[in-house]
């Protein structure tokens, strides 16, 4: 029998700028040559539907491309695929050329063929050569007249190890556009929807997406695979282990696919996750890769891992992301060739297989941030493997435009790092996290941002008091955090309609091509500043004519922690650009901020094996299946009420 893997791919939206990720259409440079930067000149008409392409008299088109290229070493690595089988179709006079590549990134010539009229080239190849990384792709070459290439797939005779579908599991809150369109998506993909058992649309939200005008149409079109939960809004981790949930109480689903909600969605991409999964050679997750929403052809998240002693995360390769394929196309990036393994995947796209679920439990409690790390770090320790893979990925909004460090999110970026910490670490008292988290604290203190450094605080104090309290305040963290909002000033967002906010001193630009002599201490000018700060903030009120208008101005970009200190106030743009905050030094607020974030930092420093021992202790409590359960059933009673 013979099963699909991969096939190619045209773009669904007539995008430009997406174009990169799944042809190169034109000759352009490659991997052992000097990066450039590509042409845009890509003629969208050439592109005559989801698998079809015309290919002019000359020119040559590489499908060695983020969606078309069969990235060999993940294959030949995770799974029980020893051999593929590459069918290329075209009509007219064309030359296809066959490429692999390795884990260095270089190009070598597998196969050439020539051939005219309506014609199939078929090359079978054995996932041999492709431990340290590497792809395979194909180019079309048209000779004197036009072509069209009709399509390609990557076929195996090998059997899967297992062949149960997927349901996916979609959060939302308040996205109800977003969802119905990736319900319009996948409803005009049957050949997902093959490999799909449910699509469980956990709705957390007062927008309803049942109450869209296109939704009873998706409802006819999906049928029973379709199916709309109600239930308050319990944040990502609420959403996912509700999805996670109904899942396991569907017998023909061996994997559930998380999905955000903000999203745009590749469909093979899903088609491809599954059948990854299937072909494992143990139950493993198999990730998703994060494109910009709002600059489509840069990608922000590639093979994410977290650092144990600091206990952060990041790319494997931090300093090469984002990486933008409109600038350099895959044969040109060397490290996109290389093999690289991941701790964990964001759950903007994850599939897990059901058996991890019933082995290591549901999500955390944690309602939005660390959940989908601190359960694929638990997957990881009991043996559940983790896969970032290339060609599955969708679009979702960077983290760049947004502010939830400041925001109501800073509560759960610091309770549920520490959390997780806690959990994992295998630092001796959580290695450096304690002194980076008291560090953070100092410099929101030092930059006049006071309401996250109170959301902090009350994050540690939460945590000191023992796990029981993710249950007591899963529903009310986040209602609590942004009632707290109200009692900060800075929290306004100034629009600023009127032309009317002004700055005593003006706008302060820095150049981004040198440094000043403030710009980014280090070493022993690091101490020095930092500890005149702290004693300027100390012992200094702001002067009255700062308090009544902004001392300065700065633009979001020059806002850094080794700049607003310096000033009394700060009139600073949003980082999505809608408007203004003003922060404005507060002694009174400080002195007592900075009095309780050592307090409570010594706290917990000097109680962390403890509170380990307390929490890995719990954590069959914390994400139980039965636990979840008696949850939902709890808030449904309520709501009943």
């Amino acid at each position: 029998m013979e099963y699909l893997l991969q096939k190619t791919v045209l773009p669904l939206d007539r995008d430009p700028d997406i174009l990169p990720l799944y042809v190169d259409p034109e000759t352009w440079s490659t991997i052992d040559e000097e990066p450039v930067r590509v042409s845009s000149r890509a003629q969208l008409g050439n592109i005559l539907g989801r698998d079809r392409a015309r290919i002019l008299p000359g020119r040559r088109v590489s499908f060695g491309t983020y969606f078309n290229a069969f990235p060999a070493s993940y294959w030949q690595h995770w799974t029980t695929v020893r051999s593929v089988t590459l069918r290329v179709r075209t009509e007219g006079k064309v030359t296809v050329l066959v490429y692999r590549s390795n884990g260095g990134g270089v190009r070598q010539r597998i196969e050439t063929f020539e051939v005219d009229g309506v014609s199939e080239v078929s090359l079978p190849i054995i996932l041999n050569q492709y431990s340290d990384g590497g792809w395979i792709w194909f180019d079309v070459v048209a000779d004197d007249a036009t072509a069209q290439f009709t399509g390609a797939e990557w076929v195996t005779e090998d059997e899967p190890a297992r062949a149960g579908k997927a349901s996916l599991g979609i959060t939302t809150y308040n996205k109800p556009e977003y969802c119905v369109e990736t319900l319009a998506t996948l409803a005009d993909s049957p050949d997902v929807l093959e490999l799909v058992d449910r699509i469980f649309v956990v709705d957390q939200g007062t927008q309803l997406v049942a109450d869209r005008p296109e939704y009873p149409k998706l409802e006819e079109l999906l049928g029973d695979q379709l199916q709309v939960l109600r239930q308050p809004n319990l944040g990502g981790s609420g959403g996912f282990a509700r999805a996670m949930s109904e899942t396991l109480a569907r017998p023909e689903s061996d994997f559930v696919q998380l999905l955000d909600d903000d999203v745009r969605v590749e469909p093979e991409s899903i088609r491809r996750s599954i059948v990854f999964g299937r072909f494992a050679r143990t139950p493993m997750l198999v990730g998703g890769h994060m494109f910009d929403l709002l600059d489509r052809p840069k990608l922000h998240a590639w093979a994410e891992v977290v650092d144990n002693t600091p206990f952060m995360w990041r790319n494997l390769f931090q300093e090469k992301m984002p990486h933008d394929f409109s600038t350099q196309n895959l044969r040109q990036s060397p490290l996109l060739h290389l093999r690289m393994d991941a701790e964990y995947n964001g759950w903007w796209m994850c599939l897990i297989p059901v058996a991890a679920i019933r082995e290591v439990g549901l999500s955390l409690p944690a309602f939005i941030k660390w959940d989908d790390a601190e359960f694929c770090l638990r997957a990881g320790e009991a043996g559940f493997p983790i896969v970032s893979m290339p060609g599955v990925a969708l679009w979702h909004v960077s983290w760049l435009g947004k502010d939830d460090a400041i925001d109501w999110q800073a509560y759960f970026h610091a309770r549920n790092r520490l959390v997780a910490a806690l959990l994992h670490s295998r630092a001796d008292r959580g290695g450096t996290l304690i002194r980076h988290s008291r560090r953070v604290d100092l410099k929101h203190l030092m930059m006049m941002q006071y309401y996250p450094v109170e959301l902090r605080l009350r994050a540690l104090r939460d945590v000191l008091s023992g796990p029981d309290h993710m249950w007591r305040n899963l529903a009310t963290a986040m209602p609590a955090a942004r009632e707290v909002a109200k009692r900060f000033p800075e929290t306004v967002i100034h629009k600023d309609i009127d032309g009317l906010l002004r700055a005593r001193r003006g706008r302060q630009v820095f150049s981004r091509l040198k440094r000043n002599v403030f710009d980014s201490p280090t070493g022993l000018r690091l101490r020095t500043f930092t500890a005149s700060v702290l004693l300027s903030h100390w012992f200094h009120s702001p002067r009255p004519e700062n308090v009544a208008q902004p001392e300065v101005e700065f633009g979001k970009g020059d806002a850094n922690w080794w700049r607003l200190p310096l000033y009394d106030s700060a009139l600073v743009s949003a980082a999505d650009g809608s408007g203004k905050n003003i922060y404005t030094r507060d002694r009174a607020t400080f002195r007592r901020m900075l009095t309780e974030t050592v307090r409570l930092h010594w706290r917990l420093q000097r109680s962390w094996p403890r509170l380990s021992r307390q929490y890995r202790r719990a954590l069959g409590d914390l994400t139980s299946h039965d636990a979840w359960l008696a949850y939902f059933e709890r808030e449904s009673a309520q709501r009943g009420a």
